[in-house]
């Protein structure tokens, strides 16, 4: 199956080798890009726990020169793809999510004392969930910072809108609410509408599929759990439909 990956780099490419390592063809078109200039600076003093709810917010503490800072504390990661991260970046002490911000809370308030904790939640530009408030109306002291932010793709390459025009790709990669959102504002603004129509969308999540609803009915496939395996698995299942 040729599939169109629409993640961030450097995720893009991991992905695509992933791909071909299970005999698929992936054409990376990242619709965001991720950007640490602008944002919050990062504060660690007097911090115990730290939260992350993508690879990027841990990616920000080394953009910011406080990795070596940071590694001693405890993270939370949203998911095994995000704990994978912070294992690589040298932290010790991870928790893991089962990949779903909203998830976070409950397992943080089950494992920590909140008399005991000062939580920064290393957060995007727009917040998802508000874990620091969640935490706070547990009696936590929790603050989040915008470490990273997300810029949006202006249009889609002419090569990626000639090869759905020839019907070259055969299913897209969708693996978070924002991309959603900017490929269906991306399939309106190339008058796209038809050529995708029967394009299988593949979602990480049911909150993914649902920034779809502009394309009007297309086929959308969700992952039965949000993690990387389960959207490979996907990729698998679809590329097994078209050809039986």
């Amino acid at each position: 199956m040729r599939v169109l990956v629409t993640r961030p780099e450097p995720d893009a490419l991991k992905l695509k080798g992933l791909l071909e390592e299970r005999g698929h063809e992936a054409v990376v078109e990242p619709l965001l890009a991720v950007s640490f200039d602008k944002c919050e600076p990062i504060e660690l003093e007097g911090v115990t726990t730290l939260v992350a709810t993508s690879r990027n917010g841990l990616r920000a503490l080394r953009h910011a020169g406080l990795l070596d800072e940071a590694r001693g504390l405890p993270v939370f990661a949203v998911g095994g793809a995000t704990a994978e991260e912070a294992r690589r970046m040298g932290f010790r002490r991870i928790y893991k999510g089962p990949g779903v911000a909203s998830a976070l809370p409950p397992l943080i308030a089950s494992t920590l004392d909140p008399a005991e904790e000062v939580i920064l939640h290393l957060a995007g530009e727009r917040l998802a969930v508000d874990i620091a408030r969640e935490l706070e109306e547990q009696g936590f002291r929790a603050s989040a910072v915008a470490a990273y932010r997300m810029v949006p793709a202006a249009a889609l390459s002419e090569a990626v809108r000639e090869a759905l025009a020839a019907g070259d790709i055969e299913a897209v990669l969708l693996m978070s609410a924002d991309t959603a959102a900017v490929w269906a504002r991306l399939v309106a603004r190339h008058h796209l509408g038809a050529i995708v129509r029967e394009l299988p969308h593949l979602c990480l999540s049911s909150g993914i599929a649902s920034r779809l609803k502009g394309l009007g009915a297309i086929p959308v496939e969700v992952a039965e759990q949000p993690t990387l395996e389960e959207m490979l698995a996907l990729v698998d299942l679809a590329a097994a439909q078209l050809d039986p």
